[in-house]
């Protein structure tokens, strides 16, 4: 069956083919590991858990690469500012490493929470410097780039084109007007590949510049050729990614190697929360442990996720979590219903179900349509263990785990820990979220954790970070 994405590349929707053989070659964009990452950030990482079943549900075999920067993403996305890790590291009392470490495994919990495969390879920054440095050597050599008294620059004029994926024109571009000008660059879209390290800068390492640090954009480029080759298949990330992450890394890989890396880039859409942007002036920036303390099943988060195209902003709020919560139950026992069936249903109407959901996830991953033909056939009203085997298929895409009981657990709870939730209950009571989050912290270290639900706060046995 013809399987087609949209490729941000070409602004057109497209036949999808590996380059080489059956084996899909992917790389995406993973996270800085400053800070936990938001519902937000997990949208993307849900856009990429689907594309990877999806294309196995096709017969496809993967090779995926995704990153863990953990040095060398700055505050802005240009050549100023301090790097993210430094400033966490600087806030939190904590060394660089340390942070990587405790964000990393958070993240890596909330892709377990919300059952998202993981690539292949997974692949930190810090351990490809040596690399990176070949590869900036590499654009040296070939006259893309150049030595300031601060960095290594990209020279974007040796471009035959830059930006190819956001469609800027440099030409129309009035210098200084958008991009902070840099007197030692040479133009003002220039991006720093390796950058010199002030003396009491904590991550360096030694370089033909001297102590350096990467760019961020470097070390993508740099991964993706060292695991996938100069040429492959895929490449994700977020819609934020385009205008320059993404351009930089095409410009770099085009430097070295007159390629741009990836035949297809797939980027997915913004979440928006109660119509607006997450911020945290607005109090609104929500992690995945936020939906678990409301009681809410973490897949439901990714069920509400099916509900838009990941190329369309979706709108968060805790209304349409509670209704996917529902429905994450009801398709469950649904399930549960056609599994203990003793009723025949034909061979064809099997197939138009599936064939129906197959033309629907091969249409640039069409989430909302195909849960419409996956409701279609949980609702079907003769009970068959046909039905139940199909949803379990269709389970292999959706991965919302629908073969799973919701099971209460009973916990018995001390004394001290009841009276701290309710020393949390009154912080909350007068507003005072900071000491409200120090108790649930404290309730954590006791060995409990804590959901606030409209009927009330849940108290459960807790399972390490949330």
């Amino acid at each position: 069956m013809e399987l087609k994405f949209y490729n941000t590349l070409t602004k057109t929707k497209e036949i999808f083919k590996p380059l080489k053989g059956n084996e899909v070659r992917i790389y995406t964009c993973g996270p800085t590991v400053y800070k936990d990452a938001t519902i937000g950030n997990m949208r993307a990482y849900i856009f990429m858990d689907t594309l990877r079943r999806v294309l196995k549900y096709n017969g496809y075999s993967l090779k995926h690469v995704m990153n863990i920067t953990d040095v060398g993403h700055l505050v802005s996305d240009g050549d100023e500012g301090e790097d993210k890790m430094l400033k966490s590291a600087r806030e939190e009392g904590k060394t660089p490493l340390e942070i990587a470490e405790i964000y990393t495994k958070r993240f890596l919990n909330d892709l377990e929470d919300l059952n998202i495969n993981l690539p292949e390879i997974i692949c930190k920054a810090t351990d490809n410097i040596s690399e990176m440095i070949e590869f900036v050597k590499g654009l040296v050599e070939n006259g893309y780039a150049y030595e300031t008294s601060t960095a290594i620059y990209f020279d974007v004029s040796k471009l035959d084109k830059y930006g190819i994926l956001s469609g800027i024109n440099l030409k129309e571009q009035k210098a200084g007007a958008r991009v902070e000008v840099d007197k030692e660059k040479r133009n003002p879209y220039d991006f720093a590949l390796w950058i010199k390290a002030p003396e009491n800068h904590l991550m360096k390492w030694e370089s033909p510049w001297g102590l350096c640090y990467p760019g961020w954009h470097i070390e993508c480029s740099t991964m993706s050729r060292k695991y996938l080759g100069d040429e492959f298949d895929i490449h994700t990330g977020g819609v934020d990614h385009i205008p320059t992450h993404h351009e930089n890394e095409i410009a770099q890989s085009k430097g070295l190697t007159g390629k741009n890396p990836a035949r297809f880039w797939m980027h997915g859409e913004f979440l928006l929360i109660d119509g607006g942007k997450m911020s945290k002036s607005l109090g609104n920036v929500y992690l995945l442990r936020d939906i678990k303390e409301k009681g809410f099943l973490p897949l439901s988060y990714k069920l509400f996720c099916f509900s838009s195209s990941y190329r369309n902003k979706l709108n968060f709020t805790w209304e349409a979590m509670e209704n996917a919560n529902k429905s994450l139950i009801k398709l469950r026992e649904a399930y549960q219903k056609h599994s203990n069936g003793k009723e025949t249903i034909d061979e064809e109407i099997i197939n138009n179900y599936e064939n129906k959901f197959h033309e629907a996830i091969n249409d640039d991953l069409n989430m909302p349509l195909a849960m419409s033909y996956v409701w279609e056939a949980a609702k079907e009203p003769r009970k068959s263990k046909q039905i139940a085997e199909l949803l379990l298929k269709f389970d292999t895409v959706l991965g919302l785990k629908i073969d799973e009981e919701i099971k209460e657990e009973k916990v018995e709870v001390p004394e001290d820990v009841k009276e701290l939730v309710e020393k949390r209950n009154q912080a909350k009571t007068n507003k005072n979220w900071e000491e409200a989050d120090k108790l649930r912290v404290e309730i954590q270290e006791k060995g409990y954790n804590i959901k606030d639900t409209k009927q009330g706060v849940i108290i459960e046995k807790y399972k390490g970070e949330q």
